[in-house]
């Protein structure tokens, strides 16, 4: 870096920059991360705790006056719970701002095989953060509750349910780690900065897929919830019906790759 390029160079080309050394060449499912990939890892965590909703040139929505809501979507009725604003993509990794409404929720979902970076510019998110268990070779886990359905269920780790404001550090996942979440705006509008690399791909294997938790009446059989207080089984689903992403234009500092 060039000195002073960091007063001339806005914070989103820095961490579009940061993000194409860091997912270079990332570990993948079951691989250990190697020394250069954490520390790279950590300056790009760095650079996202420092980004806020001024350097993208985001205004904070408020929920009574509905200021800079989208158009509704041709196909569905009202205005879209969620936009996403695209900033920049390559092959290495994608960059964009997701806001939601007020009362919305992006359902719970995975990232097969990818790192993800998760940091709010303004508002409140609940994240609900979950973990596939794999079953051991010889394990005496319980089998699926429902035989018929195996191929969609998945025995799951609930790892942690956090709340993240601009204050906080950026939410990470990885391809072994808090892979699959729910993110649900709280109090009001809300709208985080998101990196996901590489990013979804169905014709390379990285479509996106959706689940619900299965309660103890679906289960109908209390002793296969009673193993461990946060292990649960998730149930692959549609996209639900009441969820839907529309677009909007990225207001910013334009990004060269």
């Amino acid at each position: 870096m060039m000195p002073g390029d960091s007063n001339m160079t806005s914070i989103v080309q820095r961490i579009a920059r940061q993000a194409l050394v860091t997912f270079r060449n990332p570990p993948r499912t079951g691989e250990e991360a190697g020394k250069s990939f954490l520390e790279n890892h950590s300056k790009l965590k760095s650079l996202m705790t420092e980004v806020r909703a001024a350097d993208l040139k985001l205004v904070p929505r408020r929920a009574e006056d509905g200021s800079g809501v989208p158009p509704p979507h041709p196909y569905h009725h009202g205005a879209p719970p969620v936009t996403y604003m695209h900033i920049c993509e390559t092959d290495q990794f994608s960059m964009g701002v997701f806001l939601l409404t007020s009362g919305a929720s992006i359902p719970l979902h995975d990232h097969p095989g990818m790192h993800g970076v998760l940091k709010v510019m303004y508002g409140k998110v609940r994240i609900s953060c979950y973990d596939r268990l794999e079953r051991p070779a010889g394990s005496t886990q319980a089998a699926p509750p429902h035989p018929a359905q195996m191929g969609a269920l998945r025995r799951s780790m609930l790892r942690s349910t956090g709340e993240y404001t601009e204050e906080s550090g950026p939410c990470v996942l990885t391809p072994d780690r808090d892979n699959l979440h729910q993110i649900d705006a709280v109090d009001g509008p809300t709208a985080f900065m998101d990196i996901l690399a590489p990013p979804y791909d169905p014709d390379d294997g990285r479509d996106c897929h959706y689940y619900k938790v299965l309660t103890d009446a679906e289960l109908k059989n209390s002793e296969q919830t009673e193993q461990k207080e946060k292990e649960v089984w998730l149930m692959e689903i549609s996209q639900p019906s009441d969820f839907w992403c529309g677009g909007e234009p990225y207001p910013g500092p334009e990004v060269s790759l």
